[in-house]
């Protein structure tokens, strides 16, 4: 007998089906299947040949591949009794529920006690599905992997995509080709990590950014976890994604994976980027202010560095509120005794030294200026040297002799009483100012991998946020170490990187946005000598790379050159009056003929406008540009196209292009089959270009 399912929507459909009541696998995923397909024959079709060197029989790639069924690949449940003796279950059909858009299927193993239950969705708007497991056992097991329920991979695919990176070089895309065995990435750092991104791309033969079929994962977890993408010897592939191995530390009778995020499409990796974008900014991320534009923001970090100073906090924040800020961040080093990173992690009251009227004397100066106050905090660590610790050096997670990370360790987060002081700390300071926007850091990877760490620091943030629903949270970890859809759930910006240098981050950005919309990505306008990299960058490049996203500074403003000051401000103010739409635009990465160029179209929903930053990386090999084809327009449809930036001219670009003179009115169909010819130009600048549908 086989039972079979399927799930709906956004121009695709998800097939499932069970064969004498088994676990189910992933019979078919792709364009609208007819509703009367035969589900049961498509299983049937669907199976493969045996031949010599085979079982008689093909054990199932189900969604939780078992061991008992003499499966020749990775598993998706590792398990053990409490007593550590291995655990086989062999799971049967016990009960369904379905309804539009959604399923969730029992299945137990009454011989051993154990019930798992995959809960699968498909959102009929941004077409993004979303499946998680959940086992539960009789009495207390240990689990060493659980995967996510489990999608099988095409086999026409001849690469695959995985993001790796590192501290100020995040999201690098990594194109591997597909070999017998399997491709196992995993982070034990304990956060998601700038080295093991938490996402897989497949793209189909011939794939490009706009065109082609492709398939993305995305595990939305805050911890360690772990991606196995593994080809069978009898050619079949699967797609595992859970938590790190082993962090599961304690007994218990009940374990639930992270969600698994998973898009396809037909137009090449935009189609998958532009559901993970859509998905999160309007079903994952709980805006405290829906209403409220996405404020210009200003972090004084590498203004100041620990040099807390009132008048000079003051005056810096005229200067930012001059250029267009919004909102003003107040960055490490206010509070304890912080006059470098060796001290005072835990010691969350303001530094009376620095701030001798506390923090009120400058948050009514930034009212004044008309910003919104925001602070840094970093609540997850401690310093040795804090009242902290000597008070609690029991709550220190991990062993006293463990190395240290930037002089700081870990607190133990699944301590309730650890919690609750924290809480206590954070909640006082937003009770007593009026304080909407909190960074919060994590700058320390952890001594061990532990799965309760991160449901500790989810629980902290969900108490918070009952608590205090206007106030926004930045997620940041070192940077990009911790972004995720299980963070963000609980957040609202991420910290895309600690480079300020506009150089990397346009690689950066162009890469993050297979998964991250605009509204939450932060990009700041960095020094001018820039403090990671020591470039030195033109200040239109800096201005226009940071407004391709969350604009903001991160400067001393004081340091800008009268025609800098201007430039930026023209800069942000644009972005202003440009935020509305674009705050709901998709990011569409365009294929650029030129390697050198980094590019990208910003199309609003209802496709009446774009907006296209085309940046220029490195020397092209060609003397003058190619041309630059766009995406997603109407062929038929007339727009007219204007160079936002055509003051930035240098005499050197000496042709008559019509863009160069003015605004020009072209079809949907030149712009994606010629494309756009742009002006000559230096390398590490960018053109802008906005479009709008006549």
């Amino acid at each position: 007998m086989t039972r079979s399912w399927r799930l709906d929507g956004a121009g695709q459909t998800l097939a499932l089906a069970s064969r004498n009541d088994r676990l189910p696998e992933v019979i078919y995923w792709g364009p609208p299947l007819p509703r009367d397909e035969d589900l049961a024959l498509l299983a049937d079709a669907s199976m493969i040949d045996l031949t010599g060197g085979m079982l008689d029989a093909n054990p199932a790639l189900s969604i939780c591949p078992e061991a008992s069924d003499s499966f020749p690949g990775q598993p998706g449940l590792v398990l053990a009794d409490a007593d550590g003796t291995p655990l086989l279950p062999r799971f049967s059909y016990e009960s369904e529920v379905d309804g539009p858009g959604h399923l969730s299927l029992h299945f137990s193993d009454a011989t051993i006690g154990l019930v798992y239950t995959a809960h699968v969705t498909l959102d009929a708007d941004t077409g993004m599905l979303e499946a998680r497991a959940v086992l539960e056992a009789n009495r207390p097991v240990r689990l060493h992997w659980f995967a996510a329920p489990v999608f099988p991979a095409p086999q026409s695919g001849v690469e695959m995509i995985d993001l790796s990176g590192r501290w100020c070089g995040e999201f690098q895309l990594n194109r591997l080709p597909w070999t017998p065995g399997a491709r196992l990435r995993e982070s034990r750092v304990g956060r998601t990590d700038h080295a093991h991104v938490p996402g897989l791309i497949l793209p189909a033969p011939g794939a490009t950014n706009t065109q082609g079929e492709a398939l993305a994962f995305h595990y939305g977890w805050s911890g360690g976890h772990r991606m196995i993408a593994e080809e069978l010897p009898d050619g079949r592939r699967q797609v595992q994604f859970g938590h790190a191995a082993g962090t599961e530390t304690e007994p218990a009778t009940r374990f639930e994976t992270a969600t698994l995020f998973a898009a396809r499409s037909d137009d090449g990796l935009n189609g998958c980027a532009v559901a993970f974008q859509r998905h999160l900014r309007e079903r994952i991320v709980t805006w405290p202010k829906l209403e409220q534009p996405r404020p210009v923001h200003y972090n004084c970090w590498e203004a100041v560095y620990f040099d807390h100073n009132l008048t000079t906090l003051k005056e810096i924040a005229s200067h930012a509120a001059a250029l267009g800020a919004e909102r003003f961040v107040l960055d490490d080093g206010w509070f304890g005794r912080r006059d470098d990173d060796t001290r005072s992690l835990g010691d969350w009251q303001v530094d009376m030294r620095k701030h001798p009227g506390g923090l009120g004397p400058l948050i009514e100066h930034v009212h004044a200026e008309g910003m919104r106050f925001g602070i840094w905090f970093e609540p997850e660590m401690v310093n040795e040297d804090s009242e902290l610790f000597r008070a609690h050096p029991d709550w220190r997670l991990g062993p006293a002799d463990q190395i240290p990370g930037r002089h700081q360790f870990c607190l133990d987060m699944a301590n309730p009483e650890v919690r609750d002081h924290l809480y206590s700390q954070i909640a006082a300071l937003l009770t007593a100012c009026e304080i909407d926007y909190i960074k919060w850091d994590h700058n320390r990877v952890l001594p061990v991998p532990d799965a309760a760490q991160t449901r500790g620091t989810y629980a902290l943030l969900d108490r918070l946020r009952a608590d205090f629903p206007t106030t926004e949270i930045e997620s940041c970890a070192s940077g990009g170490g911790r972004i995720d859809f299980g963070i963000l759930k609980r957040t609202q910006r991420v910290w895309l990187s600690d480079s300020n240098d506009a150089l990397e981050r346009l690689r950066i950005q162009h890469d993050a946005a297979l998964f991250l919309p605009m509204a939450v990505t932060g990009s700041h306008v960095g020094p001018r000598n820039c403090h990671t990299s020591g470039r030195v960058l033109d200040i239109r490049f800096r201005a226009w790379v940071a407004a391709q996203r969350h604009m903001g500074f991160e400067m001393d403003p004081r340091e800008l050159t009268e025609e800098e000051a201007q430039v930026l401000g023209q800069v942000t103010a644009w972005w202003k009056a440009s935020r509305g739409w674009r705050t709901g635009a998709d990011i569409l990465r365009l294929d650029s003929a030129d390697p050198a160029v980094i590019a990208e179209q910003q199309l609003a929903r209802d496709g009446a406008r774009f907006v296209v930053f085309a940046g220029t990386a490195a020397t092209s090999t060609q003397i003058a540009p190619r041309p630059l084809r766009l995406t997603r327009l109407d062929p038929a449809a007339r727009y007219r196209v204007d160079l936002l930036n055509r003051a930035d001219l240098h005499p050197l670009s000496r042709g008559a292009g019509a863009l160069k003179e003015g605004p020009v009115e072209l079809s949907g169909q030149y712009l994606m089959r010629h494309g756009l010819t742009l002006p000559w130009g230096f390398p590490e600048r960018m053109w802008v270009l906005e479009g709008e549908r006549m």
